[in-house]
């Protein structure tokens, strides 16, 4: 997993424009993004406990934040955790086991690049036992 704290820092090659209107900010560039879909999620559940074999899945927080579990799936290394608030953006490459879980009602904006959306949803999912939340983070879900 690698993620980006808040889409108004961008870097090179990136950038951001703003001026008397507002802001725009690159979130991607030169990506092959085959997919979007916009996601809500009620306070108190899980989503995700699966990965990819050739999609690369990118989470961009709208709304809200989510508690974001990876580890190979291969389980070379153990599951790390990350708080995700508006504005951060995670990426989990193929091979890598991700899901979410929601300490508040969220909203979060989902691009994949590779098989996902329509009829290719299913295609490149493969479901696994729930991650483990590491005992830090468990006080963001009472």
């Amino acid at each position: 997993m690698t993620t980006r704290r808040n889409i108004w820092n961008v870097s090179p090659p990136l950038e951001m424009h703003e001026d008397d209107r507002g802001k725009i900010a690159d979130i991607f560039y030169n990506e092959n993004i085959n997919h979007v879909a916009v996601i809500t999620s009620k306070k108190g559940i899980s989503r995700g406990n699966h990965y990819h074999k050739q999609t690369t899945q990118h989470t961009l927080v709208t709304k809200g934040s989510l508690i974001y579990l990876s580890q190979p799936a291969d389980k070379s290394e153990p599951v790390k955790a990350i708080l995700l608030k508006e504005g951060d953006l995670a990426t989990s490459p193929p091979n890598e086991v991700h899901a979410m879980l929601f300490p508040e009602d969220n909203e979060f904006i989902v691009f994949s690049s590779g098989l996902r959306g329509g009829q290719d949803y299913e295609k490149d999912t493969f479901r696994v036992s729930p991650l483990e939340l590491p005992e830090e983070f468990k006080s963001l879900l009472k």
